[in-house]
């Protein structure tokens, strides 16, 4: 699941281009595993960063591109100023919220709309689904030929 997760909202949601810059919340607690072993860039545990923005101007000093967010609150208010004019964040967590009573308000919103943000969530279950027993032999097809990773469903009816 955290495949199609990371494809979906990376390649089909946020369509990277070469050379941008590309802020992913929460990608794994293990910091030294994507460094030394996927080979990124750069990687924090904001976790243990006392000033979230800080940390983010450090590892981005310009702007990010793209940004996947997975963690909310905080990190999102964080994120937001440093999102260059017409950048893109796709959103499909908010795991700091998840056990809050009441969660943290997102207070610079305004960033959206002054710098034109495009900021889609999204729910990974809408990608394995196709509709109508007519297209599941295509599905089974594209399933076994690669197109497809991961589990396949065919909703045959809704009713």
């Amino acid at each position: 699941m955290a495949g199609i997760t990371a494809y979906v909202g990376f390649y089909e949601i946020c369509s990277p281009k070469k050379g941008e810059l590309v802020f992913i919340s929460a990608a794994s607690g293990v910091v030294d595993l994507l460094q030394n072993i996927l080979g990124f860039d750069d990687a924090f545990n904001y976790n243990e960063e006392s000033y979230l923005n800080e940390a983010i101007k450090r590892y981005f000093p310009e702007w990010i591109d793209i940004y996947f967010e997975n963690v909310g609150g905080k990190m999102l208010d964080s994120v937001l100023p440093n999102i260059r004019p017409h950048g893109r964040n796709t959103a499909c967590r908010t795991i700091s919220q998840y056990d809050e009573e009441e969660p943290n308000a997102t207070h610079n919103l305004m960033y959206v709309i002054v710098k034109k943000i495009r900021m889609q969530g999204f729910v990974v279950f809408d990608y394995f689904i196709v509709e109508g027993i007519e297209a599941a032999p295509a599905a089974l097809v594209g399933h076994f030929s690669g197109r497809k990773v991961g589990k396949q469903v065919v909703l045959v009816a809704r009713d």
